[in-house]
């Protein structure tokens, strides 16, 4: 390993993204709002002890978003090029006079903006060779093969990357950032007459002090695929369901959903009458922090340039905010609350940033013990969600719980209800880990319709 020599320049991409400015402004447009992104990273995976494949990919690409008048249009492209950059902002300029008038389409308000954004640390130099990266995926396999009935491997890789970015607006407005990224994991099967089982596990983190160790993410890979060989169904009934932390994100995705500024603007979301108003138990609170060290998700300000800071969406179990931009803050004649998303080449959207559950006071261990009969939720598929009623369900696996004790493997079965009831009893646990940009506890709620036999 040794120190990188490749990191973007976040100076440069503050260079393009201020001529893509004036050149919208010399092309017609009112004003205009433009971001820059570049990316590099190396991918590789090995399998039996052979390498498989190696990756290597960079990209360099543009978004601008341009007004005229109320009169809005964006374009992306990869062409950076004196022409390339002519070209498409010219054709950016004619949608937008083609376009129909948005009431509440503008760019963030000048007093809004962060003028002195804070320091986050996001960018780690240590540079990882591909023979680094190959010798790491070899030596997860070797751990995860070391598992007592782990047969095969589907595969094991190692990356590293680093990106940069910078984002400015006709009002002024022009900051930039870089980070990295190191990530390694793998996927294995078990086999037991005749019927084979597929796990995983990884890490991923912006250095690599923060990475898992490999023998944890080998061992955890091996011994989930061998507890899951044998799964059976179970009757319909309803249940007490634990959801382990990482499905339990689940729940936080849903509610971002809801909480959503443009979705409740639409007047399409669950929960758009609930603002201020319990939603959760007293014990939950859920934080949005976009300013923490090494966070997967931290940002020194929204995608449009404003101020943001760490805040509560939930508090002692009551709803707070809606995660708003600055179109749906006018639409609701509300202010914004630093929430908006870069969207490459379109309007922002709006949502989180690194967001966690706080843990709660019992354990997983006994949470589990203290339910006769009910289910442990290990993997989630394809969910559905009415998001005007909350009405959601999902194929799950997992294990049965008997008698306080994780029992055998089930799978094939489905856990429904409405999340609007689901959120006021969820039971936070206290195994709360930061490993993404979405973090919970596992939880448990007292009672579920499981869908089996």
């Amino acid at each position: 390993m040794s120190k990188t020599p490749d990191a973007p320049n976040s100076a440069g991409l503050q260079e393009i993204a201020a001529d893509l400015i004036k050149t919208a402004r010399r092309l017609g447009a009112d004003a205009a709002e433009a971001s820059v992104g570049e990316s590099r990273s190396t991918e590789l995976s090995v399998r039996d002890g052979k390498l498989e494949d190696i990756e290597r990919s960079e990209s360099l690409e543009a978004g601008l978003r341009v007004f005229v008048g109320k009169q809005q249009a964006g374009v992306a492209f990869s062409d950076l090029s004196t022409n390339g950059r002519e070209t498409a902002i010219a054709r950016a300029v004619a949608m937008a006079k083609a376009a129909p008038e948005d009431p509440y389409s503008a760019l963030a308000e000048r007093e809004r903006l962060e003028t002195a954004p804070p320091e986050i640390q996001l960018f780690d130099d240590t540079h990882w060779t591909p023979a680094d990266l190959e010798a790491t995926a070899n030596d997860i396999e070797k751990i995860a093969r070391g598992v007592d009935g782990v047969t095969m491997t589907e595969s094991s890789f190692a990356s590293t990357g680093t990106g940069g970015a910078a984002y400015a607006t006709s009002t002024g407005f022009n900051k930039g950032w870089h980070k990295s990224i190191f990530s390694y994991g793998i996927s294995v099967i078990a086999e037991r007459d005749g019927a084979m089982e597929r796990d995983y596990a990884a890490t991923g983190a912006r250095r690599p002090a923060d990475l898992r160790s490999i023998e944890e993410i080998g061992v955890e890979a091996g011994e989930q695929v061998v507890r899951r060989l044998g799964p059976t169904k179970i009757p319909s009934a309803t249940l007490p369901v634990v959801f382990d932390r990482k499905v339990a994100t689940t729940f936080m995705g849903a509610m971002c959903g809801a909480i959503s500024g443009p979705a409740v603007a639409r007047g399409v979301s669950f929960l758009r009458e609930k603002l201020g108003e319990q939603v959760f138990s007293s014990d939950i609170n859920i934080i949005d922090d976009p300013h923490r060290d090494w966070g997967h998700a931290s940002s020194p300000f929204d995608g449009e340039g404003t101020r943001n800071s760490r805040s509560h969406l939930i508090e002692n179990g009551r709803l707070i905010t809606w995660l708003m931009n600055s179109a749906s803050a006018r639409q609701l004649d509300m202010a914004p609350t630093g929430h908006a998303r870069r969207n490459m080449g379109g309007p922002p959207g709006a949502g989180p940033t690194n967001l966690h559950m706080e843990a709660g006071k019992i354990s997983r261990d006994d949470m589990i013990g203290g339910i006769d009969e009910g289910v442990l939720i290990m993997e989630m598929f394809g969910p559905s969600l009415n998001s005007n009623t909350g009405d959601w369900s999902v194929g799950v696996s997992g294990y049965k719980i008997t008698k306080g004790k994780i029992d055998y493997p089930v799978s094939e079965i489905t856990v429904a209800g409405n999340l609007v009831d689901i959120f006021g009893r969820l039971i936070p646990a206290s195994d709360l880990k930061f490993r993404s940009s979405m973090n919970s506890p596992s939880v448990l709620v007292d009672a579920m319709s499981v869908g089996g036999l």
